[in-house]
C-alpha cells in the first residue's frame, strides 16, 4: 500500500498505471414470490394433459373400414359411418375390420373325379365383410373367418369337382366349368349365411389345375390309348356308313336303271305297234306288192355270197329268182 495515499480511498493502480475503483457493495434482493406462478403452470398443465388425453383417445373412421370399439375386451360399438369418433380413455380400446373386397389364395388341395382320377386344384377367392358382429362372435378375427371359408370352399369344390369327369373340367370349351364358379360361389355363400360368420364370398376362381407327379404319366398314357380306341370307334363307323351310303347308291342305281329300261320298252313296244299298224294300213292297200315285199326281204336275209340254194325249177321261189313272173 502507498503510504502517501490517503486512508480510505479504495482506488488502486496496476503495474501497467492503470487505476481500478474499487467495487460497490451489492445491495441485499428481496426473495422470489412463487406463489404467483402456481396458477398459470396449473392451469398449463391442465390444459396439456387433457389435450393430450383427447388426442390419444380420438380415432377416425374411414370409409373403407370398420371400427369395432371393446370396452374390457367386449364389443360395446360398431362404427361404420366415416369421421372423427372419441373413445373412452384407459377402458375402450379400437380394432380395423376392413370394409373392402379382399382376396384370399385357397391352399392347393387333391381331390378324386367322377371318372376315378386324381387332380390338383389351385382356387382364390374374392370375399368382404358384411356384419362385423357376427364375424367377430362367431369367427373372432379375420385368420379365422379365412380358415373357415377355406373349408367351406374345399368341401363344396371336392363335392362338385367329384360328380364331373376329367375331361369336363379340363375343356374350356365346355360350358360345364364356367357355371361351376358359380354354383361354387352360392354354395359357400349359403354354409357362410347358415353358421352366420358375417362374411361374403364375391367369387371363387379355378386358377389352375393340374395331375399329381406320381401319376401323370400313367394317366397321360391312359388318355392316349382312350384316343387312339376313340379313334378307332371313328374310322369304323365311317367305314360302316361309307359302306351303307354305296349300297343305298347301287339300290338307287338299280332302281333308276330298271325304271329306264321298263319305260324304254314300253316307249319301243308302243312304237312297234304304231310302225305295225302303218306298215299294215299301207299293205292293205296293195296286196300283192306286200307279197313282194316280203319275199324281197326274206331274199336279203337268207341270200349271201357263199349261199347255195337246192329248189325245183318250178318253185315260186325258183321262178322269181330266175325273172319269171308269170
Amino acid at each position: 500500500m502507498d503510504p502517501k495515499q490517503p486512508f480510505g480511498n479504495n482506488n488502486t493502480t496496476d503495474i501497467f498505471g492503470n487505476k481500478n475503483r474499487a467495487k460497490k457493495p451489492r445491495e441485499p434482493r428481496e426473495p422470489i414470490n412463487y406463489r404467483k406462478y402456481w396458477k398459470p403452470i396449473l392451469i398449463s398443465a391442465i390444459v396439456f394433459f387433457a389435450l393430450l388425453i383427447v388426442l390419444t383417445n380420438a380415432y377416425v373412421v374411414k370409409e373403407n373400414e370398420y371400427r369395432v370399439v371393446r370396452q374390457f375386451g367386449e364389443v360395446v360399438k360398431v362404427q361404420e359411418e366415416p369421421g372423427i369418433k372419441m373413445k373412452i380413455p384407459f377402458i375402450q380400446s379400437i380394432t380395423t375390420i376392413p370394409k373392402y373386397q379382399m382376396t384370399y389364395d385357397v391352399s392347393e388341395a387333391e381331390i378324386n373325379t367322377k371318372d376315378k382320377k386324381r387332380i390338383l386344384i389351385d382356387n382364390y377367392a374374392v370375399w368382404r365383410v358384411t356384419d362385423p358382429l357376427s364375424m367377430i362372435s362367431n369367427a373372432g378375427t379375420i385368420i379365422n373367418a379365412e380358415s373357415r371359408m377355406e373349408e367351406f370352399i374345399y368341401s363344396v369344390v371336392r363335392t362338385e369337382l367329384g360328380q364331373l369327369d376329367y375331361d369336363e373340367i379340363i375343356n374350356d370349351e365346355n360350358s360345364s366349368r364356367g357355371s361351376l364358379n358359380d354354383t361354387v360361389t352360392e354354395r359357400v355363400n349359403e354354409l357362410l349365411n347358415t353358421d352366420q360368420y358375417g362374411i361374403e364370398v364375391v367369387d371363387v376362381r379355378m386358377k389352375r389345375t393340374d395331375l399329381p407327379a406320381e401319376n401323370e404319366q400313367a394317366v397321360f398314357t391312359r388318355m392316349i390309348s382312350e384316343r387312339d380306341s376313340t379313334a378307332q370307334d371313328y374310322l369304323s363307323q365311317g367305314d360302316a356308313r361309307k359302306r351303307e351310303i354305296e349300297a343305298q347308291a347301287d339300290r338307287d342305281a338299280q332302281e333308276v336303271i330298271a325304271t329306264a329300261k321298263k319305260e324304254a320298252a314300253l316307249i319301243q313296244a308302243d312304237g312297234e305297234a304304231e310302225a305295225a299298224q302303218i306298215y299294215n294300213e299301207s299293205f292293205s292297200k296293195d296286196p300283192e306288192f306286200y307279197e313282194l315285199y316280203r319275199s324281197l326281204e326274206s331274199y336279203s336275209k337268207t341270200v349271201g355270197e357263199d349261199t347255195v340254194i337246192i329248189m325245183p325249177s318250178d318253185s315260186p321261189y325258183a321262178r322269181l329268182l330266175s325273172g319269171n313272173l308269170e
